[in-house]
């Protein structure tokens, strides 16, 4: 009677077991994967490929596009590794004019300047800007300027002023 409740009793201890290394709920590895496609490691993923340190080297090239941009980093790697991360995203991102909207960032704060389109693209640039990592506070000073329908009378003038039927104020075709 003991051998069989030791058996049972290792049974169920076992299959406890084999139940918790197959429960994705609690696994920590589990997430590891989802990140796959942002670039961004698990730290609880020991398999997972290290992603490359941002360089010295690589955040004085991103202070230099920024400075041509007149757009402002601060001196430490995490500012000018924020701004890679937030001008990345929003040139990813269709709802977003990147390149009407300038990215400041200083001691982890980020300031949105420029001209967007929409409110949404106002709202999406920030939104962008508040989801990326060690971005302490957004300032979002975007403005929303719809853009002007282009209307060119010009063209409009001289593609009449050779047309039949209509007067060109006794100019011939040619003159």
């Amino acid at each position: 009677m003991k051998k069989e409740l030791l058996l049972i009793a290792a049974i169920a201890l076992f299959s406890i077991a084999l139940v918790a290394c197959n429960n994705t709920g609690s696994n920590m590895n589990a997430g590891a994967n989802a990140n796959s496609n942002t670039g961004m490691m698990s730290q609880a993923s020991p398999m997972a490929t290290p992603t490359p340190k941002y360089t010295e080297e690589q955040a004085r090239q991103e202070r230099e596009r920024a400075k041509a941009n007149k757009e402002t980093i601060g001196q430490s790697l995490d500012d000018a590794w924020i701004h890679t991360k937030i001008v990345a995203k929003l040139i990813g991102d269709t709802q977003t004019p990147e390149r009407k909207i300038n990215v400041d960032v200083v001691e982890g704060a980020v300031t949105l300047r420029g001209n967007v389109d929409t409110a949404e693209a106002k709202a999406e640039a920030e939104r962008v800007a508040k989801a990326t990592d060690g971005v302490k506070k957004v300032t979002n000073q975007l403005k929303v300027v719809p853009a002007a329908k282009a209307t060119n009378t010009n063209a409009n003038k001289s593609a009449n002023a050779n047309t039949p039927g209509i007067k060109n104020k006794g100019k011939t075709p040619y003159q």
